[in-house]
């Protein structure tokens, strides 16, 4: 079996560092692992601790003119064109991924807006790529998105596993949380979590798990619950500073509390209380 997690949140509040860690913690546990940058801020290679001159070797695929047109049979930015809808992408995860520390990694670059009514060639492509990683693919699939699910349409979004939505403790990432909620309720996702970042101390664990167990949330047949916070930790600062995984430099205490969370959310992916033994 397979494991299907996409990780979505207000910008900057660590989803692409938790994306990077459980890449590396199931890639370490034997998974064949798929990590997907659906941000456009595509930070996500950075966080596996990809050395910069391999990270200026990815070209978004959004960017890949040459592959688009041949997969829709249209010329990219021209308009008034007939092209495939369906265009068959089925290699391209295979073929076109960066592969690092047994991570294959897809770099998919920016999307229109969900709101603009765009059907262009780079956007039917990447939709399709998303829908193939998702519903046919047997890996462990994590995708780091924005705090929208423009790649997600109704079918791709109900096969995801579950929906990890990263909050900080602050009103205006609660407030992200709670759009994605909606989002997700409309899209048809089966399963939300939500996972608490940059976490001080006590007062704003509290804060975080008050938002979390509104009336919003637990009337959402969908919720699997808040799974605790993540600690406001210099490590991971630094980390993100030097363009370091933190997988490589956290204490024992902090790589810990990454594995503990990674079973909770592999135990909610699989509808589980408990935790998971996790191997696909």
């Amino acid at each position: 079996m397979g494991l299907k997690l996409a990780i979505s949140g207000k910008g900057g509040v660590g989803k692409s560092t938790l994306a990077g860690m459980f890449a590396q913690l199931a890639a370490q546990e034997g998974w064949r692992v798929l990590a997907v940058d659906a941000d456009p801020a595509a930070s996500l290679a950075a966080t596996l601790g990809m050395p910069e001159e391999e990270r200026r070797k990815i070209v978004p695929l959004a960017e890949r003119r040459a592959l688009i047109e041949e997969r829709t049979g249209a010329k990219v930015r021209q308009y008034g064109q007939i092209f495939k809808l369906n265009p068959d992408v089925a290699d391209i995860a295979e073929k076109e991924s960066a592969f690092f520390r047994g991570i294959h990694l897809l770099v998919l670059g920016a999307i229109e807006r969900g709101g603009s009514g765009c059907a262009c060639p780079e956007n039917v492509v990447l939709r399709e790529l998303v829908a193939d990683v998702i519903l046919n693919k047997k890996d462990c699939v994590i995708l780091d998105m924005e705090a929208g699910l423009e790649h997600l349409g109704r079918a791709t979004a109900r096969g995801v596993d579950l929906l990890l939505v990263v909050a900080e403790p602050s009103n205006r990432a609660v407030e992200v949380c709670e759009s994605i909620r909606r989002l997700a309720g409309e899209a048809g996702i089966g399963r939300i979590a939500v996972v608490g970042n940059k976490v001080a101390g006590p007062a704003d664990e509290e804060f975080l798990r008050k938002a979390c167990e509104g009336a919003s949330w637990s009337a959402c047949p969908a919720y699997a619950g808040y799974l605790g916070g993540l600690p406001f930790d210099e490590v991971i600062q630094r980390a993100d500073r030097e363009n370091r995984s933190v997988f490589d430099v956290a204490p024992p205490e902090l790589l810990e509390r990454f594995r503990q969370l990674w079973e909770q959310v592999k135990a909610k992916a699989a509808g589980q209380s408990g935790t998971a033994d996790g191997r696909g």
